[in-house]
C-alpha cells in the first residue's frame, strides 16, 4: 500500500479509538442501552486498535527506520550477511546470513498484538450480531 494512504490509516485509527471509548463512557452513564451496541463499539475499538498497531509496524517495516544499519556484516558464528528480507505481512525486518540464521528486527509481538486485536474485534462484532439477532427473535419461538 502507497505511505499515504497507511498514513491516513493511522491517523484515523489514533483519532477513532479515544473517541470510540468517550463513546462507551457516555452509553455506560446511562445503562439502559442494549449490549448489542456496546459489543460494536467495542469491535470497533479493537479493529481500530489493530489498525493503528499494524499501521505503525508497516512504516517501521517500510521506512526502514534503524533496520540496515542493525545488520552486522558478520553475524556472532562467523557467517556473512547474504540478505536483507522485508515482509509486509507479518511485518518483518531480518538479516539474513551465509550459515541460514537471520536476526529479526521487528519483533513477532507486533504481529500477535495485531492478531489478537484483530480477533477481538470480529468476536466483539459476532457478539453484536447475535444479541442483536437474539433480541428480534418472538417469544416461544427457538
Amino acid at each position: 500500500m502507497p505511505t499515504p494512504l497507511m498514513g491516513l490509516l493511522l491517523l484515523i485509527s489514533v483519532a477513532a479509538v479515544p473517541a470510540c471509548i468517550l463513546v462507551i463512557v457516555l452509553m455506560l452513564r446511562n445503562p439502559p442501552r442494549s449490549l448489542s451496541r456496546i459489543c460494536a463499539v467495542l469491535a470497533l475499538i479493537f479493529g481500530f486498535s489493530a489498525t493503528a498497531v499494524y499501521c505503525y509496524g508497516w512504516f517501521s517495516v517500510t521506512l526502514g527506520g534503524p533496520f540496515p544499519e542493525l545488520c552486522e556484516d558478520r553475524h556472532t558464528s562467523g557467517a556473512q550477511l547474504a540478505s536483507l528480507k522485508q515482509d509486509f505481512w507479518p511485518l518483518r525486518n531480518a538479516c539474513i546470513y551465509a550459515d541460514g540464521s537471520t536476526v529479526e528486527h521487528v519483533s513477532s509481538s507486533i504481529n500477535v498484538f495485531v492478531y489478537v486485536l484483530a480477533g477481538l474485534a470480529v468476536a466483539m462484532a459476532c457478539a453484536a450480531f447475535l444479541y442483536r439477532r437474539a433480541r428480534n427473535i418472538p417469544e416461544g419461538t427457538s
